[in-house]
């Protein structure tokens, strides 16, 4: 049997306002910009995947990209360890993190929805799991604001969808603040429901080591990003003196990179960013070298896709639940008692919502 090619890689751009705009200690953003990909397949099957461009400025520089490098696999057989391979290999002499990465696993991801609709299977299935759900926290608000609307937000997160699990935003300029942040949010909380932070790297080491003294009896689930992502050593002598576990990883733009902070004993939890580490094919590496290290893996974003690479993965933990595509899909992600059901739908269960891709679409 002859294996099908791909045909087509097409590409569109869309901004779509948040519901709740992310506001954090390292910065602000009003819009969600996405390039949504579509490959298509000599026999007609359509693999799609999004990936987000951070701010609108990047959002045509990185569609052109992802169209450009798109060119490199027309006609190439829909295998997705071969199609990564062909990739990594022509883009050898370019160092891939940054916009080339984002449109790299892009296409990786697209390639693998593709291949598991081939199939008649959903995702999850063709990676070996089964069509489980996965626990999973709201992360969709409770950024840097002032505590009376923090603490009326929590109802609404964890009420919708059942969930037991809410992310805050730290890293305010004085650190009281973060205090009584906490406390306002604590105080809507059920006492059997978890909390964790993430600094989004705001903080300096010396700094991170004195505020999380002040918030380790404060029962947070865990301490994400306190400080610049990339410093491991630093995020090691943190994590040696927090009693509360941190949680890094989301800025991993490969695994070597994780295998350094893995031996540094940078943190206690990792979460690849799918867009980041590779698409499906770098997260099944990445998936082995937690395994390997008996480490729990969380996801970062993409839940559409997250849900069934975490479904696959031995050492599972939590899957970062946002609703910044809903908009976009006719079928968004189910979440029942704050777990995240995998779609048994083939593929990842992406299909677009044509009217509002074309409301939000730019040129």
């Amino acid at each position: 049997m002859t294996t099908d090619s791909i045909a087509s890689i097409a590409v569109r751009k869309v901004v779509v306002p948040f519901r709740i705009p992310p506001v954090t200690a390292s910065g602000n953003l009003d819009n969600f910009c996405a390039v949504l990909i579509d490959l298509q397949t000599r026999e007609g099957v359509v693999g799609r995947s999004y990936i987000w461009s951070f701010a609108e400025m990047f959002l045509s520089p990185l569609a052109e990209i992802t169209q450009a490098v798109g060119s490199v696999i027309i006609n190439e057989s829909l295998a997705p360890a071969d199609l990564a391979r062909t990739l990594h290999n022509k883009f050898k002499l370019i160092d891939t993190p940054g916009l080339l990465g984002l449109a790299l696993s892009g296409l990786d991801m697209a390639a693998w929805d593709a291949h598991a609709i081939s199939l008649g299977r959903p995702l999850a299935q063709v990676l070996g799991a089964g069509t489980a759900s996965i626990q999973a926290y709201n992360s969709c608000g409770l950024w840097i604001q002032d505590c009376e609307s923090l603490a009326d937000q929590v109802e609404s997160l964890t009420e919708k969808h059942g969930f037991t699990a809410v992310k805050l935003r730290l890293g305010r300029e004085q650190e009281k603040h973060d205090l009584e942040a906490i406390a306002a949010v604590r105080s809507r909380l059920d006492a059997d429901h978890h909390l964790m932070v993430d600094y989004n790297q705001s903080l300096t080491v010396s700094e991170a080591s004195r505020r999380l003294r002040e918030i380790d009896n404060h029962g947070l689930y865990w301490v994400e990003e306190p400080i610049p992502h990339a410093d491991f050593e630093g995020l090691a002598r943190i994590s040696r003196a927090s009693t509360t576990p941190i949680q890094a990883g989301e800025n991993l733009c490969d695994t070597g990179a994780m295998q350094r902070a893995i031996t540094a004993r940078a943190a206690d939890f990792y979460m690849p960013d799918l867009q980041r580490i590779g698409g499906v094919s770098g997260w099944l590496q990445a998936c082995a070298l937690a395994s390997a290290n008996d480490l729990l893996i969380s996801s970062h974003l993409f839940p559409e896709f997250s849900v069934h690479v975490l479904a696959a993965s031995p050492t599972r933990h939590w899957l970062e639940y946002v609703d910044w595509a809903d908009v976009l899909l006719q079928n968004p992600l189910q979440v029942r008692d704050g777990f995240a059901m995998v779609p048994d739908r083939p593929g990842a269960g992406i299909e677009w919502n044509e009217d509002a891709v074309a409301e939000y679409q730019r040129q």
